[in-house]
């Protein structure tokens, strides 16, 4: 139980590690974790809209697949251009002593191979998520995501995804309360 803890404890400071790429947009702010629930969601979604989908490992994928950023930060393309993580190493030390251990870091695996149904549907949702972002940044006056938006479309590799993302960039972010709206 000791190690399992840990882990609840690991995975909770997520809260407090910023995604990094929004300083570059200078607009926005979301820790890791307030991502992964946006990711997860998506994929509850997607589920939904495609049944052949094991649900609960995309589901699943998609709230562990950041995880490692506990240990490692989040890091953004410019990171990566001078910053070399062992993202595998974290995901050992992670899990180790964690009875199902094996099977998160299994998940975390298949999500970034993305050769699966689960994990395109998964990396989709990890976009459609920046999309969303994007677009509620833009739609309130900020010109920066218009040089991202095409980029992280285009990284979309399902139907499901594509069309998501269509219907995303066709509705204001504020449309779903302001639908209706009367004085």
């Amino acid at each position: 139980m000791k190690n399992i803890a840990a882990l609840l404890f690991e995975a909770n400071i997520l809260k407090n590690i910023p995604r990094s790429g929004f300083h570059f947009l200078g607009a926005g702010k979301e820790s890791v974790a307030e991502h992964s629930f946006c990711v997860t969601f998506i994929a509850y979604v997607m589920a939904m809209m495609e049944p052949e989908a094991d649900a609960m490992r995309l589901i699943s994928m998609c709230l562990i697949h950041d995880l490692p950023e506990a240990r490692i930060g989040d890091q953004n393309y410019v990171h990566k251009k001078y910053v070399t993580v062992d993202e595998c190493q974290a995901v050992a030390d992670t899990t180790r002593g964690i009875p199902f251990g094996g099977d998160m870091a299994a998940l975390i695996d298949e999500f970034n191979a993305r050769k699966t149904r689960e994990a395109l549907l998964a990396h989709d949702a990890d976009q459609l998520s920046f999309i969303l972002n994007l677009k509620a940044i833009a739609d309130v006056g900020h010109k920066s995501p218009d040089r991202w938006l095409p980029v992280v479309r285009s990284r979309l590799k399902t139907d499901v995804g594509r069309k998501l993302a269509e219907e995303i960039m066709a509705t204001t972010w504020d449309a779903w309360w302001m639908d209706g709206y009367k004085e």
